[in-house]
């Protein structure tokens, strides 16, 4: 299907990180960690435009020296503070820059790929009669309990094979697809009917501490050198 509408990527980046400090223009394998998804967004033809809204001098210094053509919007110092919730950002930001569709993702996902990203925008627009909106999410098939422990997605008197188990879908936060629409209304990126898409979890490797990192940085290395 041919894509006509017009689709912009969102990437916020806070300069401040508790738990790993200066994730977002730390070096990894080489290079800022901001780097790899904005050299993913540059290469997905779907996108026709790269916001990125930070509150960092130096990832703003950064990006006019590598990457020009990426739009920067400075967030405003009402929205820095870290309980700010991500959809009020996004509010301000779909509110600066127009667009049928955003697509929202983060620098902590440095191994998503770019035809992942392409995938996921060709099959939301295949299907966008049926969904409003489109979330990446991660299978596993694993035993789970809930915090009485009670059995999810297993009948513990039945010894399946992990393998041969229902899948239970997380949430990973690699990529979102709503309209602003949506955002407005729902005060939430994900609409009434919203579409679970799936990637491997390989790419969607989140840095939240400083083991996520070191992981991370390692499987970097690994594809930079195959």
């Amino acid at each position: 299907m041919s894509i006509t509408k017009n689709i912009v990527a969102l990437v916020p980046m806070r300069h401040f990180s508790e738990r790993v400090v200066g994730k977002n223009y730390r070096e990894m394998a080489g290079k800022p960690l901001f780097h790899y998804i904005i050299e993913t967004l540059a290469q997905c033809e779907e996108i026709s435009k790269i916001i990125v809204d930070t509150d960092s001098p130096t990832i703003i210094k950064g990006l006019a020296t590598h990457f020009p053509d990426v739009v920067v919007l400075e967030r405003p110092e009402h929205l820095c503070d870290d309980k700010i919730p991500m959809n009020e950002i996004l509010l301000y930001d779909t509110a600066q820059v127009e667009a049928d569709y955003y697509l929202q993702t983060h620098s902590t996902n440095p191994l998503l790929k770019t035809e992942t990203i392409s995938k996921a925008i060709q099959t939301f627009y295949d299907n966008n009669k049926d969904y409003d909106s489109l979330f990446s999410v991660t299978a596993w098939h694993t035993r789970l309990y809930d915090e009485n422990g009670k059995a999810i997605n297993h009948n513990p008197n039945e010894l399946l094979r992990t393998q041969d188990l229902p899948p239970v879908y997380e949430e990973n936060s690699c990529i979102y697809i709503f309209n602003r629409q949506t955002l407005v209304e729902r005060n939430h990126r994900l609409g009434n009917k919203p579409m679970m898409f799936e990637i491997d979890s390989r790419e969607a490797m989140d840095i939240d501490e400083e083991i996520d990192f070191s992981l991370t940085e390692f499987l970097a290395n690994q594809y930079k050198n195959n």
